[in-house]
């Protein structure tokens, strides 16, 4: 082990999912999302991070014409620290009836646990989106309920549904986010009936219940493939949606019924019923 390490700490004015999932594609080791943004630890230094994360703020500032504000800081720490202090920084939370713990905690007796490593991870439930979309999918799945999950991530969706006792499938068209689910399945032993790398369009049933926590273009792009797996009286839950791109989200959603809005910080996650 190397005697230092290297602290990346960036904080953003918005779009933040956008830049999680270029730090997904980019970093060949985990991250850590914050309210305000990330943190990126590695043995090696991070100069070739801050020039990627800055051009990926330029092109997104001319691709939507906003003003989009990046600080990234970096610092070089002793790594006897490291995992300690990462330790420290990563607190167990509730969310409805889950318990979202790493494995350096002791699970909780009286709620659902959900087992999570944040080095392994992309989702860990303290991001908003993810938090509303266990809310949801604590009030909305129910024991033998067929669910898929689009764009899992980090799985955690979906192991969310599958302890509440339903059947799940999942998708991402990530192999990154399949390994990811794949082994955060195994650490809560739990199965996906079905894990697959690709679109939903490739699932071969109808669900009960359909979610996907991406971001709000891609809601749109894919919302006939998301209702062609949805059942006659299926619910689905959008999440990953700033509050400002909301009407746009719904106007491609026009013809299922909106059951709940789930607000949290300035996400929008809503939960659509399609009629019998």
């Amino acid at each position: 082990m190397q005697e230092h390490y290297f602290e990346l700490v960036v904080n953003l004015s918005s779009h933040h999912s956008l830049f999680s999932d270029f730090l997904s594609d980019t970093l060949p080791v985990g991250f850590e999302e914050t309210d305000t943004g990330f943190i990126i630890r590695s043995e090696d230094e991070l100069d070739t991070i801050i020039w990627g994360l800055e051009q990926f703020a330029e092109a997104l500032q001319k691709a939507l014409s906003q003003s989009i504000e990046i600080e990234c800081t970096q610092t070089k720490l002793k790594n006897a620290d490291w995992i300690e202090v990462y330790q420290k920084s990563i607190e167990p939370l509730q969310i409805d009836k889950f318990y979202i713990h790493p494995t350096w905690n002791e699970p909780n007796s009286e709620l659902i646990n959900i087992t999570i490593d944040p080095a392994l991870a992309f989702g860990t439930g303290h991001h908003p989106t993810t938090a509303s979309s266990l809310r949801a999918i604590a009030k909305y799945v129910k024991k033998d309920a067929s669910v898929l999950d689009v764009g899992c991530g980090s799985g955690i969706l979906g192991v969310g549904a599958i302890k509440l006792g339903a059947k799940v499938d999942a998708c991402d068209t990530d192999i990154v986010c399949i390994q990811n689910s794949q082994k955060n399945s195994e650490l809560n032993d739990v199965e996906f009936n079905n894990l697959w790398e690709g679109s939903c369009s490739l699932a071969e049933n109808s669900y009960d219940v359909v979610v996907a926590n991406i971001v709000a273009d891609v809601l749109t792009f894919i919302a006939n493939d998301l209702k062609s797996v949805l059942k006659d009286d299926g619910i689905l839950i959008l999440s990953g949606i700033l509050d400002k791109y909301e009407k746009k989200v719904l106007n491609f959603y026009k013809d299922l019924e909106i059951l709940e809005k789930i607000h949290e910080q300035e996400w929008i996650t809503l939960v659509l019923k399609r009629g019998k």
